[in-house]
């Protein structure tokens, strides 16, 4: 009989203690866990330090699973579950398999009749939208825009159109260092009207969320910087 794949979640922010984002009974899990698939695995055995997981780390068993990782070594991966091993799918942050590529893992633990177990805790695409205030019915996760500036304009404004022509909320990311050259682009492509939300450190002691018409940006622009963020706009 197979093993069980948990979905693991995993801090937003490396400076809040774990216990402070995952709940007791995942807490508990991942304790109990020895077998993990991981973006990275020192970043992964960092967070079950935090988590406080008994077994010393050298003991535990890390395969990494990333962007680059073949679809032919997923397989593998999977070897020791389908033996009967339990074990649990850590993303970099928060929710494993959502904006990850953990997901095809996913796919594959299905096909192979693998149980699946979503575990409780973070999401930062959920955090930021709840706290945005915008439409929480409908809503649209795009993930990441053109890196090019007038391809990302483009963007931008199919995304405001999409936005208003079906009341739905877009919800996008982009990697930190960019975050002051998107939001220019927003500000300087969206309407005045469109509602623009920016949820930045989420769960960290840093935690900035604002959300404004476009032109109470416009006139107040605060500095980003190069922190994990997240943009939401509703036209």
């Amino acid at each position: 009989m197979p093993g069980r794949l948990f979905l693991v979640p995993a801090w937003l922010s490396e400076d809040t203690p774990a216990e402070d984002v995952v709940p007791a009974a995942a807490l508990a899990r991942i304790r109990a866990l020895t077998l993990f698939i991981a973006e990275n695995a020192k970043s992964a055995r960092r967070f079950l330090a935090a988590c406080g997981h008994p077994v010393p780390l050298r003991e535990i068993t890390i395969l990494e699973l990333n962007e680059h990782t073949p679809e032919g070594e997923i397989p593998r991966l999977l070897e020791a579950i389908v033996a009967g091993a339990d074990a649990g799918l850590i993303s970099e942050a928060g929710m494993p398999a959502v904006a990850d590529p953990g997901a095809a893992l996913v796919a594959a633990a299905h096909a192979a009749a693998i149980r699946v177990i979503p575990l409780t805790g973070p999401s930062s695409i959920v955090l930021a939208l709840a706290a945005s205030g915008l439409e929480g019915q409908r809503f649209r996760f795009v993930g990441y825009l053109p890196a090019e500036g007038a391809a990302r304009r483009t963007a931008i404004a199919e995304l405001e159109k999409h936005s208003a022509r079906h009341a739905e909320t877009q919800i996008f990311i982009e990697t930190p260092y960019r975050n002051e050259a998107l939001l220019a682009d927003l500000l300087q492509v969206c309407a005045p009207s469109t509602r623009l939300a920016i949820a930045a450190e989420l769960t960290s002691p840093r935690e900035w969320i604002r959300m404004d018409r476009v032109e109470g940006w416009r006139g107040a622009v605060p500095p980003i910087g190069k922190r994990p963020a997240i943009f939401l706009l509703l036209a």
